[in-house]
């Protein structure tokens, strides 16, 4: 049977190392990647090949999961210091120190528990992956990530959006005046646009942020188009927007302030 392969566009993730040598088995190590693939082998192959230091000549691992879906480099370097470092991470100062007879690899997992259920984080449309099915342990009942956040199984490749087609696609779009059905006025950036291929809604990025945020909410999560009436996930439109995350700190910081951008950083 043939291993299922997800390729995902402008791919930004966290994922969490296992130490399978057994004079050092047990060993952990978090880290940042937009290429999961290469590196793994740049960890196996020592710190000449790009490897960080505490891997090097300590292999070979084996990257166990990865979390994936940030909006940017950014984000996801917040994530992974606040996962290698939660007892300074101010988000973390609720979970408790690593108890004497809890595992590494547990603790890491207890951690990732609570972290994608406090902000900012259980609001983004963030992927839990596990790379390698044998290491794959659940959730505890009262701990389980946000409902939005799907718990997949298998490899990943990730790949990058062609040179040029960004910008082709804004200056095609910029030629054409849109209207937002929100507040009926022009857009002059590219429109936000329904999933439903059989709806030709239109919007300002921030006129529908605003219709899908719930009163208290940092990020949208999910909603409903105010044409068709269809839910979907404010992730999905926003990837559809430029085939990434790229523009979502813009709603951000024009819906909340800076917030966002005030988390723990390295």
């Amino acid at each position: 049977m043939t291993e299922k392969v997800d390729t995902i566009e402008q791919f930004y993730g966290v994922y969490l190392l296992y130490c399978t040598n057994p004079k050092y088995k047990g060993r952990t190590y978090i880290g940042y990647t937009v290429d999961p693939n290469r590196r793994i082998k740049q960890h196996n192959k020592g710190k000449k090949a790009g490897g960080a230091w505490r891997t090097s000549n300590r292999g070979p691992w084996t990257m166990v999961m990865i979390i994936h879906g940030f909006p940017n480099d950014i984000a996801a370097l917040r994530f992974e210091w606040a996962w290698q470092h939660p007892n300074r991470s101010r988000r973390l100062n609720h979970v408790s120190k690593k108890k004497a007879k809890e595992s590494t690899y547990d603790y890491c997992l207890r951690v990732l528990a609570e972290m994608l259920r406090v902000g900012p984080w259980n609001r983004l449309p963030l992927t839990i992956r596990w790379l390698n099915e044998d290491f794959a342990k659940e959730f505890p009942s009262d701990k389980l990530p946000p409902i939005h956040m799907p718990i997949c199984y298998g490899s990943v490749i990730s790949k990058k959006l062609p040179k040029g087609r960004e910008t082709n696609l804004d200056s095609n779009e910029e030629k054409i005046d849109v209207i937002c059905i929100i507040c009926f006025e022009k857009i002059r950036n590219k429109p936000l646009i329904c999933l439903n291929p059989n709806c030709n809604s239109t919007t300002h990025i921030i006129c529908l942020s605003r219709i899908f945020c719930s009163q208290g909410d940092y990020i949208p999560v999910e909603g409903k188009c105010p044409q068709c009436d269809g839910v979907f996930l404010w992730g999905d439109i926003v990837r559809k927007y430029k085939g990434c995350y790229s523009n979502l700190n813009l709603v951000i910081n024009t819906v909340i302030g800076n917030d966002f951008d005030n988390t723990d950083s390295e």
